[in-house]
């Protein structure tokens, strides 16, 4: 059985633009290769814009590291719809579909899961982000785009403080939500479930000075042993979920 690993260019050595955290590229998949390996199972990198791949050669394909779908999000959707009426796309194109996009946040709040306070708008502008502040009764926020990753385009912005440059800013639609101090003490947590078990946790941590937890801007990560209340937590999240 051989499946398609999906990966951006630019995460692979010898682009011209290499991304300063493609390290994880490897990181993340040389453990998953030995252990399908020692299953039957061959895992290879493909780039999932490269317009030789030819997707009916694979059994199945991955999402593993496409880091650069934020700038082309209508693409890689094309792409993961035209994948998927190949082969078996791991996970479901209803569930990419629904997880890509953050206002899946919005059905988590109607099921009844806390969320953080979020406005959703259609542009990140001076108008916007005034108002902002004053609807969630803050004066420091982060505005992010709806479909983002890494921190692409995010910005932490202070009452009265100039915005900074429209190409540092979400591109598009938009979320706002105020900023949690705790994010640069205690990081995000991400709690993995393989159908909906509860395998681990990791406790990713912000570099000094910064918010951010991607390894790009001096995140690191770190294994971390959930208590009963947070599990259970976490366990009513996963509940929540229903296929789209």
């Amino acid at each position: 059985m051989r499946i398609a690993f999906l990966t951006a260019a630019n995460m692979l050595k010898g682009h011209p633009n290499l991304r300063s955290d493609h390290w994880e590229h490897d990181f993340e998949f040389e453990p998953m290769h030995s252990a399908c390996l020692e299953r039957g199972i061959t895992l290879q990198t493909v780039v999932w814009d490269d317009p030789a791949l030819k997707i009916r050669e694979f059994d199945a394909c991955v999402i593993g590291t496409p880091w650069d779908y934020t700038e082309k999000a209508e693409a890689f959707f094309a792409a993961l719809e035209r994948f998927s009426s190949q082969r078996p796309l791991l996970n479901p194109l209803t569930v990419v579909r629904w997880n890509l996009r953050k206002t899946y946040l919005k059905d988590l709040a109607a099921r009844g899961v806390p969320v953080v306070p979020t406005l959703w708008r259609d542009r990140a502008d001076t108008s916007t982000i005034a108002s902002a502040f004053d609807e969630l009764g803050v004066d420091e926020l982060v505005v992010k785009p709806v479909i983002g990753a890494s921190s692409w385009r995010q910005a932490r912005l202070k009452r009265g403080q100039p915005l900074p440059p429209a190409n540092e800013l979400p591109p598009a639609d938009t979320m706002i939500q105020p900023f949690l101090d705790a994010v640069t003490t205690e990081g995000e947590y991400s709690f993995l479930f393989f159908d909906r078990e509860f395998s681990h946790c990791a406790q990713k941590l912000p570099g000094a000075g910064d918010y951010r937890v991607q390894a790009m801007y001096g995140g690191k990560e770190r294994v971390y042993h959930p208590n009963t209340e947070e599990l259970a937590l976490a366990g009513s999240v996963i509940a929540a979920i229903t296929e789209p």
